[in-house]
């Protein structure tokens, strides 16, 4: 059974990656350090699709994108950011089950899981453009400049050219080294943020070394023992551009959340 596909199976392996990361005092599954610790505030909250099952977000002016995940469901979408009006819909034939989004140039590059191809779409209709194969799984995606990053469910991020695809370089993490990095979001900083699966972890990156700048703490902002049946791991990030602020959300959640990042 594909790890990221049912939450019964999400949520055993959260509580055994739990389990072992308090057992060996680590923060998000790698080795413990002083990596400085950040948590979350929450600044405003918009209701989200239960039936989305996110695996990413990015904003691009005044628009959200949204891709979803599970074979046979799968499917990216583009709202207003303001309204939340759904304006352009693509849907992903099975089995092929979506993975990260993000805009580069003039495309819109969509990943799968394991299927091992990425969908270039036009940002505007969402009609798919042209295919491009890769090795291994796919997780998330965000641009940085004139490079995509794509995490794999490892601690290693690869770069991709932003027009075919193909692989450039790498970097790993310096510390936390255990972590299975997901869905990513490239700050205007230059900076990546990281939703460290299946935990409620964000990790702050620096994508020039590896080095983990900060260690986010969203566990308050949907607590566990509250969800809703159905609802999954945090999973979700882009940064709202002009501000210091974020959106956040999960898979299956009933919110999408507005935050910022402040010291713990």
């Amino acid at each position: 059974m594909e790890r990221k596909r049912r939450a019964p199976v999400a949520a055993v392996k959260i509580l055994l990656s739990t389990a072992i990361c308090l057992a060996a005092a680590i923060t998000a599954c790698g080795r413990a350090d002083d990596t400085p610790s950040l948590r979350v505030e929450v600044i405003a909250t918009r209701p989200h699709d239960t039936q989305a099952f996110t695996e990413g977000l990015e904003i691009d002016g005044d628009t959200l994108y949204e891709s979803t995940g599970l074979s046979g469901q799968s499917f990216v979408r583009a709202t207003t950011l303001d309204s939340g009006i759904e304006f352009a819909r693509a849907d992903l034939p099975a089995p092929l089950f979506g993975e990260g989004v993000t805009k580069a140039g003039e495309q819109l590059w969509q990943l799968t899981y394991k299927d091992g191809i990425a969908i270039a779409r036009d940002p505007k209709s969402l009609a798919e453009l042209h295919r491009s194969r890769f090795d291994g799984e796919g997780w998330g995606l965000c641009t940085r400049g004139d490079r995509i990053l794509m995490s794999n469910g490892t601690g290693t991020l690869t770069f991709r050219d932003p027009h075919t695809f193909a692989p450039t370089g790498t970097v790993t993490l310096t510390s936390h080294e255990n972590t299975e990095l997901n869905e990513l979001d490239c700050a205007p900083d230059g900076s990546v943020y990281a939703n460290a699966w299946p935990t409620d972890t964000i990790l702050h990156i620096d994508p020039e070394t590896g080095t983990v700048l900060h260690t986010i703490d969203a566990s308050a902002l949907y607590p566990r023992d509250s969800r809703i049946p159905g609802a999954d791991v945090l999973n979700g990030i882009t940064a709202i551009p002009g501000t210091d602020h974020f959106l956040l959300t999960g898979k299956k959640w009933p919110a999408t959340y507005e935050v910022r990042f402040i010291p713990a």
